[in-house]
């Protein structure tokens, strides 16, 4: 057995922004099933619908959309899923409608790594508007304060180590949180109030990029699972006494996937009307299962215990090539990704194992395309 490391900066974490909104994308609301006419249960239909499974396929891969402003994540979800005819898709992380930038979505197999990139760090640019404060922390929602004051760079940069490292932070009201059994958004559009506790969540870095005019000012942030990237304008705007909130917001980094990997709506869009005529590949959209395990060691193992780890055994690990360590590995059989598996008292006990038939990455996407 062999085991390598990944060299990638082990990650932390995932920031949770709102994804309820009704909004229109390309004249269809998010709630739209509601208004469809009553579904037909005849013969006909029924055979229609049988035809639609079956044209649906296997598709295993990862494709990290650069989502556009406008567009939910269930939505761009949907699209993809669409384009690659694939039979399962989710995404690893929402991302509010009002924001752009990378949303990875996970096709197939690859759904069973989502809580690997859900837990890496993330990185936002975000814009925020002083002199209002609304109830969603973003353009979206009603003023509810307002100020004349505006903030200098000084007095900014003065008070953003106070809101870097672990802090307390109440997460907006228009939050996908539930609240005995109901999101937090849903109660705070019926007009309840809707009280949400502190909790502790991870600033990595927050640094002021610019500032063109006094009403507006440009940040970067890094940080972890749970935060709110419209609860830190909010706050930071209360404590200057300018108020403030969300104007814009890009999400560059998820985990193990950076601008790099992006791909436009459109872009993917012309790659998959051109693999269908012939003239491409949807593989060549793709990025591997196994990138969004870049940060846990990769274990080799024989064809003989990867046969052992497929039927769900485990396997004694044992002589001088023995790892010796212990948790969480993706496990490999020459070179194709097979299980996730944990390693302790000297077994190698799968957890998860990968089914890859049907469509992939093309071979060698990460090491050709990723740095």
């Amino acid at each position: 057995m062999t085991m390598t490391q990944a060299n990638r900066a082990p990650g932390a974490a995932e920031v949770d922004l709102r994804d309820g909104a009704t909004t229109k994308f390309f004249g269809a609301r998010h709630d739209e099933a509601a208004h469809q006419p009553p579904v037909s249960n005849g013969p006909a239909a029924q055979g229609a619908r049988e035809q639609k499974k079956r044209d649906k396929r296997d598709v295993h891969g990862w494709v990290v959309l650069d989502k556009p402003i406008g567009m939910t994540s269930t939505q761009a979800v949907a699209v993809v899923k669409r384009l690659f005819s694939a039979r399962r898709a989710g995404h690893a992380g929402t991302l509010d409608p009002l924001a752009s930038g990378g949303l990875p979505i996970a096709l197939g197999e690859a759904t069973k790594t989502v809580p690997f990139v859900m837990d890496g760090r993330k990185r936002y640019r975000f814009t925020v508007a002083w002199g209002e404060e609304r109830d969603t922390d973003d353009t979206e929602g009603q003023v509810v304060k307002t100020s004349e004051i505006r903030p200098t760079v000084e007095a900014i940069r003065a008070l953003l180590p106070q809101f870097t490292g672990v802090i307390e932070q109440t997460p907006p009201r228009y939050s996908a949180i539930k609240v005995q059994g109901e999101r937090a958004y849903d109660l705070a559009r019926d007009g309840e109030v809707v009280e949400l506790a502190p909790r502790p969540v991870e600033i990595h870095e927050l640094t002021l990029v610019e500032q063109d005019d006094s009403s507006h000012s440009v940040f970067d942030a890094e940080c972890g699972k749970g935060t709110y990237v419209r609860a830190l304008a909010r706050d930071i705007g209360r404590i200057l006494g300018c108020y403030g909130h969300i104007c814009a917001l890009r999400r560059t980094l998820v985990g193990p996937f950076d601008e790099s990997d992006m791909i436009p709506l459109e872009q993917l869009e012309a790659l998959c009307n051109r693999a269908a005529s012939g003239e491409g590949s949807l593989a060549d959209a793709l990025l591997p299962v196994e990138t969004a395990l870049d940060d846990i060691p990769a274990l080799a193992v024989t064809r003989a215990d990867a046969a052992r780890l497929h039927r769900g055994q485990a396997v004694l690990l044992r002589g001088r090539d023995a790892p010796n360590c212990s948790g969480t590995v993706y496990v490999t059989v020459a070179g194709r990704l097979l299980a996730l598996a944990e390693i302790g008292n000297g077994e190698l006990i799968p957890k998860r194992v990968f089914n890859l038939t049907g469509l992939t990455a093309s071979p060698g996407r990460n090491e050709n395309e990723r740095v």
